[in-house]
C-alpha cells in the first residue's frame, strides 16, 4: 500500500503539480494540507481526478486538508469524517474495514500556542480511542513539530515553537498509540532528513531544514520490508512530499 503526504501551500496555485505528480506516483492513499481552498474552489484537474474518491475540507485561502483514496484498491467510496476537535478545516478522516486514514494539519502555533497544544492533546486523545478499537490507524501530513533535535539542521536548532520539550512530548504520547514514525523508522541516523524549507537564502536548495511532515502508521503495518522516501526537488511548496510503502493488510497480533 503505497502512501503519500503533502503539504502543498494552495492547491489552486499547484494543481498542475498535484496532478502530474499523482499521475507519476499513482499512490493508494493521498494526503494533502494547507489546501487554502473550499471545495468549490479546487480546480477541476484535481477536484475530479480519476481513479480516486476524493474528499476536500477547506474554507477560502487558510488551513484545509484533503484525502484521495484509490478505488482499484479501496473499492467504494468510504465515508469521510472530522472527528469533533477539527477546527479551521484540519483534519479529515475515513475507514475502510480496519484501516483508518487521516490527513492532518496541526497549526503552526505561533500566534495561538495553546490552541497548538489543545488540537495535540485532542488528537493524541483520539488516536488512543482508534488503539482502544483495534483500528488501524496511519497518520499522514504536517504536525509543525521537529519530533527531536535531528530532525532540525544545527544552525536552525533553538527554543522556539515547533521545537519546544512539550510539543515534541505530545508527538510522543502521539506515537505511543502503537504508531510508527515511517521515515525515522527507515532512516534512524539521518539527520538532514527534512521536509520543510523556508523560502529564502537558497535554504531548500542548501538543504537546511525541518522535518515537520510524518506517515505515522499502526505497526501492525510495518514489516522489514518498509520504504519510506522524502523528496526535495519536487514541486514548489515550501514542503516535499513524503511517499511510504506499508503493508496491504495489518499483520495479526
Amino acid at each position: 500500500m503505497k502512501v503519500a503526504t503533502w503539504n502543498v501551500n494552495g492547491i489552486r496555485a499547484r494543481s498542475s503539480q498535484v496532478v502530474h505528480w499523482i499521475d507519476r506516483e499513482e499512490p493508494d492513499v493521498i494526503c494533502l494540507q494547507e489546501i487554502k481552498a473550499g471545495p468549490e474552489q479546487v480546480p477541476e484537474p484535481v477536484a475530479t481526478i480519476a481513479g480516486y474518491h476524493a474528499h476536500f475540507h477547506g474554507s477560502g485561502g487558510y488551513s484545509g486538508v484533503a484525502l484521495l483514496l484509490r478505488d482499484k484498491t479501496f473499492g467504494d467510496r468510504p465515508a469521510f469524517s472530522h472527528p469533533p476537535f477539527d477546527h479551521e478545516h484540519r483534519i479529515v478522516v475515513a475507514e475502510v474495514g480496519s484501516l483508518v486514514f487521516a490527513s492532518v494539519y496541526v497549526p503552526n502555533g505561533g500566534k495561538d500556542f495553546p490552541a497548538k497544544m489543545q488540537f495535540l492533546r485532542e488528537l493524541e486523545a483520539w488516536a488512543g480511542v482508534v488503539q482502544r478499537e483495534r483500528k488501524h490507524l496511519v497518520l499522514c501530513g504536517d504536525f509543525n513539530v521537529a519530533r527531536t533535535f535531528a530532525d532540525v539542521h544545527p544552525v536552525l536548532r533553538k527554543p522556539m515553537v515547533g521545537q519546544l520539550p512539550e510539543e515534541r512530548e505530545l508527538i510522543e504520547k502521539l506515537l505511543s498509540h502503537g504508531l510508527v514514525d515511517v521515515g525515522r523508522q527507515v532512516e534512524p541516523d539521518n539527520d538532514r532528513l527534512f521536509t520543510w524549507w523556508a523560502p529564502w537564502r537558497n535554504m531548500r536548495e542548501r538543504n537546511i531544514g525541518w522535518r515537520l511532515d510524518y506517515i505515522a502508521a499502526s505497526r501492525a503495518l510495518v514489516d522489514e520490508t518498509v520504504v519510506c522516501k522524502h523528496y526535495r526537488d519536487v514541486g514548489s511548496s515550501d514542503h516535499g512530499p513524503v511517499i511510504a510503502h506499508l503493508r496491504d493488510t495489518p499483520r495479526e497480533p
